[in-house]
């Protein structure tokens, strides 16, 4: 038997294995792993809610304008393009917002992998320097994955557009069931394409934290640890996602419920004609509600799939590189921090 200072057996690892691995170290180093998401998506929070803050009190004048209209009455041009305008930067920060806090969990997963395959303890602020560290080549590759999987998707439906122009201009009467065929036809033939590119550099995060590789480097890296068990990855990687999926939704559900319990008091204190403010103070509580139920479910969805991925690579490198060896030793040398 192969030795296990750590989360998982230094050999060829098996289903049970990999996600034996990915529960224990959320077990062994889930306050490391919490406090990085925390962090992250707490942030990620606060610079969205001071977002809205900053573009209601802009707009403030403009919003009121809207509300008091009547119903036989249309807003002005001048007061809903500011709102329009505000609203679209909210929606630009939070997108920001929610992809740096994202890559920062993709990147703290591996690094607390790093210890956790050799059984070591780690703290929170090694893995945050760690992390942050290697947070701009995890967004690099992550953005260079999508849009190297949105290619072949993209040139398929500009074909379909193309297509549908043509056949609308000339007036056929089969430009509906075209449009359907081209539509179902582009489906099938970009999806297993795009399925097969985005697991071929599926592990290229974990090779930017594990071997401090950049973008390019990693994703050719993943390209190399995936041929040849292309469908094992993919079966892997498609359990993890939907485990996280069904916790995430278990999570929520009760903060859902909650949300709307509370939304219901609050909405019998309303009159007939409630003003905007009590509104918003009615349904405070259910938004509240949501967002700390889609906070700690988020944790949990970027957390779970970046471990399991982080083992496939160990996984792929013990099978095709003979790294277990190097692990065991490793695993019995004092680890040296630097602050």
């Amino acid at each position: 038997m192969p030795p296990k200072p750590g989360v998982i057996p230094l050999g060829p690892l098996r289903l049970g294995d990999l996600m034996g691995g990915a529960f224990a170290t959320v077990g062994r180093y889930g306050k490391q792993l919490l406090g990085v998401g925390a962090a992250a998506y707490g942030g990620a929070l606060a610079v969205v809610l001071a977002a809205a803050a900053i573009a209601y009190s802009a707009v403030a004048d403009h919003l009121d304008s809207i509300l008091a209209l009547g119903t036989d009455e249309n807003p002005r041009t001048e007061d809903w393009v500011p709102l329009v305008v505000a609203f679209g930067a909210v929606a630009v920060v939070g997108m920001i917002a929610a992809v740096l806090s994202t890559a920062l969990m993709y990147t703290a997963a591996p690094a607390v992998l790093q210890e956790a395959v050799l059984g070591r303890p780690v703290t929170f602020s090694v893995i945050w320097k760690r992390a942050w560290n290697r947070m701009p080549a995890v967004v690099g590759t992550v953005l260079l994955t999508g849009l190297i999987v949105m290619v072949p998707i993209l040139l398929v439906w500009v074909a379909f557009l193309a297509i549908v122009i043509a056949a609308v201009s000339t007036d056929s009467g089969g430009a509906q069931p075209l449009m359907i065929v081209i539509g179902v036809l582009g489906a099938l033939a970009t999806a297993p394409l795009a399925t097969w590119l985005w697991v071929k550099f599926s592990l290229a995060p974990s090779a930017v934290v594990f071997e401090n590789q950049g973008p390019i480097a990693a994703m050719r890296r993943s390209s190399r640890l995936v041929r040849g068990d292309w469908w094992r990855v993919f079966g892997m990687t498609l359990l993890a996602g939907a485990l996280a999926g069904a916790a995430s939704y278990v999570i929520q559900l009760p903060f859902t419920l909650l949300g709307m319990f509370s939304g219901m008091l609050g909405s019998m204190n309303l009159g007939d004609d409630p003003n905007p403010a009590s509104v918003v103070v009615a349904v405070s509580g259910y938004v509240l509600s949501l967002l700390v139920g889609q906070l700690i479910s988020q944790m949990v969805v970027a957390t779970f799939p970046p471990l399991v991925a982080g083992l496939l690579y160990v996984d792929r490198r013990i099978r095709t590189e003979n790294l277990g060896p190097v692990l065991a030793e490793a695993a019995a040398v004092p680890p040296q921090y630097t602050a």
